[in-house]
C-alpha cells in the first residue's frame, strides 16, 4: 500500500469533511456534528482559503488530514514566533493506527524545516486523546504545560506539545 501526504485540492474537501467529523464524533469530542465547532471545521473549502492543509492519501483515498498555521494566521491557536502550528490532525477512525498520522506529522516536520524562521513546531492536543499525545511523545514533542489552556468551544483542558527544529 502507497502512503502519500500532500496539499490539499478542492476535491478532497468532502472526503476530509468526512474524516473529520468522523474522528472528532468517534474519540467523544463533541456529541454532534450540529455543535458549532464542528460546522466550523467541516467547512473546509472556507479553511482551506485561509490556510494550509495537508492530507494523506493510502492508493488513492484521502484518510486524514492537518491544518497548518502560524503565529498572527486565522486558524493559529498556540503558535508563538518562529513556531509553526499544526492543528485539525484526523485520521480516518477506520485505519487510525496505521501510520498515516505518523506520516503527517513527519511532512509537517520536514515543511517546517525548510520553512524560513521557523524554529519550532507545537501543537495542541485534547487531555483524553491518549492515542494522540503517545504518538508525538514518541516523534519528540514535550509537554509545556505552562502553554495548556482550556477551549470554550465545549470546556475541555487542551495540551500543548513542542518540538525544537
Amino acid at each position: 500500500m502507497s502512503l502519500t501526504v500532500r496539499p490539499i485540492t478542492e476535491a478532497d474537501y468532502d472526503d476530509v469533511a468526512r474524516i473529520t467529523s468522523a474522528a472528532y464524533l468517534g474519540a467523544g469530542y463533541f456529541e454532534s456534528a450540529e455543535y458549532p465547532y464542528m460546522q466550523q471545521i467541516m467547512r473546509v473549502g472556507e479553511r482551506a482559503a485561509v490556510a494550509p492543509i495537508i492530507v494523506a492519501e493510502r492508493d488513492g483515498v484521502v484518510i486524514g488530514s492537518a491544518t497548518l498555521a502560524v503565529q498572527g494566521d486565522e486558524w493559529a491557536d498556540i503558535a508563538l514566533d518562529h513556531e509553526m502550528e499544526f492543528r485539525l490532525l484526523v485520521v480516518d477512525p477506520a485505519v487510525q493506527r496505521s501510520g498515516a498520522g505518523q506520516a503527517m506529522v513527519a511532512w509537517i516536520l520536514e515543511h517546517a524545516r525548510a520553512t524560513p524562521g521557523i524554529e519550532a513546531v507545537s501543537l495542541t492536543t485534547g487531555d483524553d486523546w491518549h492515542t494522540a499525545r503517545a504518538l508525538y511523545q514518541k516523534l519528540g514533542f514535550t509537554r509545556v504545560p505552562e502553554r495548556d489552556w482550556p477551549t470554550t468551544k465545549n470546556g475541555k483542558m487542551l495540551r500543548v506539545y513542542r518540538i525544537e527544529l
